[in-house]
Parts: structure tokens; sequence; C-alpha cells
């Protein structure tokens, strides 16, 4: 299947990862252009059609820049993501939402049996337990202001923000549907990363997060 321009300007934005996932993504493309990612106008070419406003900045020349909104309210996403650092706490939502991959599994200890014969095929499956879900997040934050100076089109609010949750010593509480469904709302960081990103408003972001529960390691025994 041939690669058109948006499918060559959305690899540019997502790294070279997304190219293994565009002809799966095309299916959807619709929805995620609905939902998930705005409408990012790549090209210097300025349309009246579309929906944008001139934004000052320091240093800009307004009349000669393209602005866009710097986020999407919970309400028009249709998988919003939040974090948290306590329960209940004062939930910080991703600016837009972000794709989101949950694996899991079962962890299963095999014995070999010597001499199996022709009745007994394959290993003896004494016992199992389920892994952690492993959470792989894949967004984007976007600056107002497409060109310009660091500190006037970096979306530096919500990098530095969601960088307090990354650098979190502790479980941090998140906040999803397709998470709640599964009985996850908590998670520890694992990995993340931050790749180079076209577009100077545009800072794409990995996050590898691992499920987190309470457990009680002393149980009490009434005699």
């Amino acid at each position: 299947m041939a690669l058109d321009k948006q499918d060559l300007l959305f690899a540019g934005l997502m790294g070279s990862k997304a190219v293994n996932l565009i002809q799966n993504a095309n299916i959807v493309n619709n929805e995620l252009i609905n939902r998930v990612l705005p409408v990012i106008p790549f090209l210097p070419v300025k349309n009246e059609k579309n929906n944008v406003t001139s934004k000052s900045g320091h240093a800009i020349n307004a009349e000669d820049n393209w602005t866009t909104r710097d986020s999407i309210e919970d309400q028009k996403q249709f998988f919003p993501l939040s974090f948290s650092f306590k329960e209940n706490g004062q939930k910080w939502l991703f600016p837009y939402e972000p794709m989101i991959n949950i694996a899991s599994g079962n962890s299963i200890v095999k014995r070999n049996v010597a001499k199996q014969g022709d009745k007994l095929i394959g290993t003896i499956k004494e016992r199992w337990s389920r892994k952690d879900f492993d959470i792989t997040v894949t967004g984007v934050l976007i600056g107002s202001i497409m060109q310009g100076k660091p500190e006037d089109c970096f979306p530096r609010e919500h990098f530095s923000k969601l960088f307090e949750f990354l650098k979190h010593s502790k479980e941090i509480f998140i906040y999803c549907h397709p998470l709640d469904l599964i009985s996850v709302n908590k998670v520890v960081v694992e990995d993340y990363s931050f790749p180079f990103t076209k577009g100077e408003n545009v800072q794409a972001y990995e996050l590898k997060l691992t499920s987190d529960y309470s457990y009680e390691l002393l149980i009490k025994d009434d005699f």
C-alpha cells in the first residue's frame, strides 16, 4: 500500500515507528481526526477556510503566524486521560487525547514430565499468576503559536506539568475509561521519551507505564 502525502506527514510527526501503523490507522483515521488529534496546518500557506485566529506573542509578527488551540476540553475527547499525585486529588488532563495500548498476560510455571507417553502431551502447568498491565501512552503536546521563539510557541507549560508526573518517585493515579474497566487506577512510570518532532510548537511523547496495586502482605489470623 503506497503512502500518500498525509501519511508521510504523520510519519514525520510521530517518528519512524508510525510507518508500520499507518495502514491500520487509516481505517480509523476519520475518528482520530474528530476525536483525538487536532488538524494541524503543516504547510505555511494561509487558507481562510481554516478555523484559526491570530495571537500576539513576544517578538512575533501575528500577521505572518498561525495559531491553534493548545488543548481540548475533556467533554470533546472520546477517552480523556488524566493523572493525579493522590487518590481523588487534583487531576491534570492530557491536553490532547493520546493513543493508549494495553498489554498483559499470565505467568505460568511449567514442568516437563519424563517418558510422557501418548496420553500425556506437553507440559504440566503447576500454577500461574497474572502479569502486570503494561500501558503505552503516545501523543503530542501542541503550543498555541506555530512559529517563533521557544518561549512563545513550544508547549512549555504542558511539558513541565507532564514531566512532574514522570519524575515522581511513587505511584501516580490514572483515570481513563478503558483502564477503569480493567481496574487499573494506579501506575508507575518505567520509561518515557520525547522524540524529535516536526513543528516548532509540537512535541511528541511516549510513556511506558506499569499497573500498581495495594497489597496486604501481613495477614492476621484469629485464633
